[in-house]
């Protein structure tokens, strides 16, 4: 159960929040959403494959750590095994809000339900004075990127169902101990029909800023492998 409030220095000044990474801090996931903006960062070491919504209506994009839900190959006694931690994750327990009377305005949120609420532990939010600190400032800004990425998003993946380029996946994997895992309900850029564009099409994804996120994506498939290898080597203790 979540309790999203304002943040404020009034109400929150005495709040420290968490900021290593562990399966109880909520870190113990498969997967979690990605935008476009930021699949540079991501494809240095995630899998980035995208899943149609509930209402097959549309498309997000995931980037992947793990094979099944609540595995995270990159958790480890010692943290976070990779140098980027997606926004969406990275983020955690800030999001964006918006006024009650709504509007554009944005206002910083804190889950105050999360288990990153650190009590005595953490990272203080503001200074004695009640002004933010360099921390709770990094936060702002990576909220800034991620709402503008979630903005963008739907424009990409209109463009990718416009030129067909979404095609579904099932990866199954054999692991070394004979174990069987499995990737069902996801899809990748087909690679094929992207190579089949014409010069308008491609020109058109280019002007729109698509074209280089679309390369991102392929190249982050790589990173399957990576996610095999790190699969046996927890098979293997």
């Amino acid at each position: 159960m979540s309790d999203h409030q304002i943040l404020t220095a009034e109400t929150h000044a005495a709040v420290r929040v968490r900021t290593d990474c562990a399966a109880e801090l909520g870190d113990a996931v498969m997967c979690c959403l990605t935008v476009p903006a930021e699949f540079r960062q991501v494809q240095e070491h995630y899998p980035i494959l995208f899943r149609q919504d509930a209402e097959r209506t549309g498309f997000t994009a995931l980037a992947m750590f793990g094979f099944v839900d609540g595995e995270n190959l990159f958790l480890g006694e010692h943290g976070w095994d990779a140098r980027y931690r997606p926004l969406a994750l990275a983020i955690q327990p800030f999001l964006i809000g918006r006024t009650a009377a709504g509007g554009d305005r944005q206002q910083v949120h804190i889950d105050m339900a999360s288990p990153r609420i650190g009590g005595g532990e953490g990272v203080q939010l503001f200074d004695e004075v009640g002004r933010p600190t360099p921390y709770l400032e990094a936060i702002a800004e990576r909220l800034g990127e991620l709402d503008e990425g979630y903005r963008a998003a739907p424009d990409f993946f209109a463009a990718l169902e416009r030129y067909d380029l979404l095609e579904p996946l099932t990866l199954e994997i054999t692991l070394d101990d004979g174990s069987i895992n499995r990737l069902v309900g996801f899809h990748v850029i087909d690679e094929q029909q992207l190579r089949s564009l014409d010069a308008g099409a491609i020109a058109d994804l280019h002007q729109a800023g698509h074209l280089m996120p679309i390369f991102m994506a392929v190249a982050s498939l790589g990173h399957l492998g990576d996610l095999v290898a790190r699969k046996n080597r927890l098979v293997h203790g």
